[in-house]
C-alpha cells in the first residue's frame, strides 16, 4: 500500500472576483522511502498542494473535493486534535523560508525542546540528547542549541528546519522550496544532505521547487504542474531526457545545462491562465506553439501508459467534438 495517496484534490481561493481553483483534480502516489519533487512556475499551485496535503490551509483557502491517505487514514477527515497527533510524529513539513518558519524569540535548541513535549513524554535527558543527535545528523555542533535563528547563515537555516522536521523521525517529510534562498553551492550540500539522510533513515520525501534542475539528479520521480493541474508524470531520468509535454519541454530550455555544446536559452511565451476563469481547454493551449483546434475546445485528460502519465492532445489524441 502507498505510504500517501492524493486523490483527485481541489483546492480553492475565495477572492473577490469569484473562487480561484489553485489545485484542480490532483491525484498522485508516494511510496515509502520514495523521493517525488513537483515542479513548475511560480503559481502553479505546487504550494498550495503540499499545504493541502499536510492539512495546514487556511481562509481564504479550502479543500473542495477530493481526498488525502496517509498510510491509509483520510487526513481530510480529521479534527485539528486528530490531525496535530500525526505531524511531526508521522509526517512533518521543512518550510520554503526557514527564517520566517523558526521563532526568532526562541533558541534552535527551545524550538526543539517544544516540539518534544508536544507530541511525547520524554524527560530533559532524552530531549537533550535527540535535539544533539538530529543537529549533528545536519551536520550543526550541538553547541549551536543556544543559538537564535538570526545568529545562523541562511544554509545552517535550512539545515536546522531539516532536524526539526526529522525529530520524530516521520515517514514523511514535506519539503517546501527548502533550497530556494540558498546559492548554488548550498543548494548542492544542502540536497546532497537529504539524500544521504532519506539513505540513512528511510523515510519518504516530498520536494516542490521551481528549479527543476535542483531535483534532476535526487528525485525518483518528477511531477509536472500547470495552472493547478499535473501535465506530466514519470521517472526523473525519463521526463528529462524526453519530456513529453510541451510545458516540460519549455521549462528544460528555461535552464543551462552542463552538459553538451552551449545554447540560448528560451523563456515560454505568455502568460498562465485565469484561476477564477481558466479557458474551455487545456490550461497551457494560449502558450503552446504545438497547439491544435481541439486543444482549445477539449480539455485533455492525464493518461498513464508505461509508468508515465501525459495530460495532452499531441500525445494522446482524441477526435474533436
Amino acid at each position: 500500500m502507498s505510504l500517501l495517496s492524493v486523490s483527485d484534490l481541489y483546492v480553492e481561493y475565495e477572492t473577490a472576483a469569484g473562487p480561484a481553483r489553485a489545485v484542480s483534480g490532483v491525484s498522485l502516489e508516494l511510496e515509502p522511502g520514495e523521493f517525488l519533487a513537483i515542479v513548475g512556475e511560480s503559481g502553479c499551485g505546487k504550494s498550495t498542494l503540499l499545504f493541502a496535503i499536510a492539512q495546514l490551509l487556511t481562509y481564504p483557502a479550502r479543500v473542495v473535493g477530493g481526498s488525502v491517505h496517509f498510510d491509509g487514514v483520510d487526513l481530510t477527515s480529521l479534527r485539528p486534535e486528530e490531525l496535530r497527533q500525526h505531524r511531526w510524529r508521522d509526517f512533518s513539513v521543512v518550510m520554503q523560508s526557514a527564517m520566517n518558519a523558526l521563532n526568532p524569540t526562541l533558541s534552535i535548541g527551545a524550538q526543539l525542546v517544544d516540539v518534544c513535549r508536544a507530541h511525547t513524554d520524554w524527560d530533559e535527558r532524552r530531549i537533550a540528547e535527540r535535539s544533539a543527535e538530529v543537529l549533528a545528523m545536519v551536520s550543526i555542533d550541538a553547541a549551536h542549541l543556544k543559538s537564535y535563528p538570526f545568529q545562523l547563515s541562511g544554509g545552517m537555516r535550512q539545515r536546522a528546519m531539516i532536524a526539526m522536521a526529522l525529530l520524530l523521525e516521520p515517514r514523511l517529510v514535506i519539503m517546501d522550496e527548502p533550497t530556494s534562498a540558498l546559492d548554488v553551492v548550498a543548494q548542492r550540500s544542502l540536497m546532497r544532505q537529504i539524500q544521504a539522510l532519506r539513505e540513512r533513515l528511510g523515510f519518504s520525501v516530498l520536494f516542490v521547487t521551481h528549479d527543476m534542475s535542483v531535483v534532476s539528479h535526487f528525485s525518483d520521480r518528477l511531477a509536472v504542474m500547470y495552472a493547478g493541474e499535473v501535465v506530466e508524470l514519470g521517472a526523473t531520468r525519463q521526463v528529462f531526457d524526453r519530456p513529453q509535454h510541451p510545458y516540460s519541454h519549455g521549462l528544460m530550455d528555461a535552464f543551462p545545462s552542463l552538459l553538451g555544446a552551449p545554447k540560448p536559452l528560451t523563456g515560454i511565451a505568455g502568460n498562465p491562465p485565469s484561476l477564477v476563469d481558466p479557458p474551455a481547454g487545456c490550461q497551457f493551449a494560449p502558450r503552446c506553439a504545438q497547439a491544435m483546434d481541439v486543444c482549445t475546445l477539449v480539455r485533455p485528460e492525464l493518461v498513464q501508459e508505461d509508468g508515465r502519465a501525459v495530460r495532452c492532445h499531441l500525445i494522446h489524441p482524441v477526435d474533436r467534438p
